[in-house]
């Protein structure tokens, strides 16, 4: 496998990851995803946020809410890195532990994917 950095590692899931990926057919190339295209998997990000829009408008009209048309909007799927980052600090994992499961190796670029909130250091605080 290709990673941004060209240093293969192991990562630890969550049991809900394992119980997601393990439910998903078995592939005899071993992969988990069979994209053959250089596209298909930002076609399959674009398809995803589509859904995610389209329920969410339908939630809104549900409840009688106007959609926010920046719903959205700019998500990448990079994104979620970012999101992932934070969340795992907020979940009390150490520098460390993030590190080896983003794959950055340096601090400067590990505090760039982390966006703590500040109501929840807040909390901690007490």
């Amino acid at each position: 496998m290709d990673t941004k950095n060209g240093s293969a590692r192991t990562v630890a899931l969550s049991t809900t990851a394992l119980d997601v990926l393990q439910s998903l057919p078995r592939r005899l190339d071993g992969r988990v995803f069979g994209w053959q295209a250089k596209d298909s998997f930002e076609k399959t990000w674009q398809r995803c946020i589509v859904r995610a829009k389209a329920a969410y408008a339908e939630e809104c009209a549900k409840s009688g809410k106007k959609p926010d048309p920046a719903f959205l909007a700019d998500l990448r799927f990079h994104d979620l890195r970012h999101e992932a980052t934070s969340r795992l600090f907020e979940k009390g994992l150490g520098v460390m532990e993030v590190a080896s499961m983003t794959g950055h190796k340096s601090l400067s670029m590990l505090k760039r994917y982390t966006h703590i909130e500040a109501e929840k250091l807040a909390k901690k605080l007490g």
